[in-house]
């Protein structure tokens, strides 16, 4: 199956835009590896539904007028990936969890490093918020948009946190 993408200009740089028939399936950097993510084949579909609405709703994200993502995903990876990643999604705008605290709430207290890794793979950047993990002591860590744009997300969501949610 052929997966359908587009650019998208954000105030954290471009992004890649990558979508199938049943939902989002990637938000990728400007400067991603390609080899974090794996895709398969990618056909340029601007017009593509799915694509369209994951584009107004990153920026009212953007915007500061957006908390919450309506747009259906298409997680693709390990079932502890997709684990850790549905973890991310109960993550609430505005907060981190370290990844000790992941660890203990999917109930594998020894898995911090397996779970750091599964964030680092996460293809669905900012929608499947793995920006709001961070380190044990309260640091930034790694991040594959960079720490700029990490810190740039966590500001926006702390900024915004008194704002009104759209949710269309």
């Amino acid at each position: 199956m052929k997966l359908s993408y587009k650019f998208l200009r954000s105030p954290i740089g471009g992004l890649k835009l990558v979508a199938s028939e049943e939902g989002l399936a990637a938000i990728l950097w400007e400067n991603d590896n390609p080899r974090r993510v794996r895709l398969g084949d990618l056909i340029e579909n601007p017009e593509h539904p799915i694509l369209l609405r994951v584009e107004k709703e990153l920026n009212e994200y953007f915007g500061g007028i957006r908390k919450t993502f309506t747009v259906p995903l298409d997680m693709r990876g390990t079932h502890f990936q997709k684990q850790v990643w549905e973890a991310l999604l109960g993550i609430p705008y505005g907060q981190t969890r370290s990844y000790g605290q992941l660890a203990k709430q999917l109930r594998n207290p020894n898995a911090t490093r397996a779970i750091g890794a599964a964030n680092g793979r996460n293809p669905i950047a900012i929608v499947v918020p793995c920006h709001r993990v961070i380190g044990f002591d309260g640091k930034l860590t790694g991040f594959a948009g960079g720490l700029d744009a990490k810190a740039h997300l966590l500001n926006l969501e702390c900024q915004q946190l008194s704002q009104p949610e759209v949710n269309r």
